[in-house]
């Protein structure tokens, strides 16, 4: 069984391993200190929502949430910046339950949607177009890297 929690502070001891291995999932050097700091940030501010899944009783995966706005529609939004779930706990549905509570979520709050950027190469874009995500083919994605 699978169980959704909104994580609070007590929570960051178990979220500090999910963090760090998504990071290095992602190609960053691991850094469970630095894990620590930002999650600890995060709640201080109270500027994103973490979902944690608990898989029999065992911290299984998260996703992270930040608001934002769209001016065009004139909504607030969320932008689903981490999905990780642990290697042992994939395949079991779990990234597929946080992103339906990630969605639900978004519609209880009358937001206008989630968005999301991820690796070209990451398997989870199936998942993503399963659920009804729509790769955006209209527009092009720029960053700009303070240095």
């Amino acid at each position: 069984m699978i169980h959704i929690v909104q994580a609070k502070e007590e929570h960051i001891p178990i979220l500090i391993p999910l963090l760090d291995k998504y990071r290095v999932f992602y190609g960053q050097i691991s850094d469970e200190q630095a894990a620590e700091r930002f999650l600890e940030s995060r709640m201080k501010n109270k500027d994103s929502v973490i979902f944690l899944a608990i898989y029999k009783g065992s911290p299984a995966g998260f996703t992270q949430l930040y608001p934002s706005f769209s001016s065009v529609s004139l909504k607030p939004i969320f932008i689903l910046n981490d999905l990780y779930v642990y290697h042992e706990f994939r395949n079991k549905g779990i990234g597929e339950v946080l992103l339906n509570h990630a969605q639900e979520y978004c519609k209880l709050l009358e937001y206008k949607g989630l968005a999301l950027e991820t690796a070209i190469n990451n398997p989870a874009q199936k998942l993503y177009e399963r659920l009804g995500w729509n790769k955006n083919n209209t527009s092009i994605h720029y960053f700009w890297e303070a240095k």
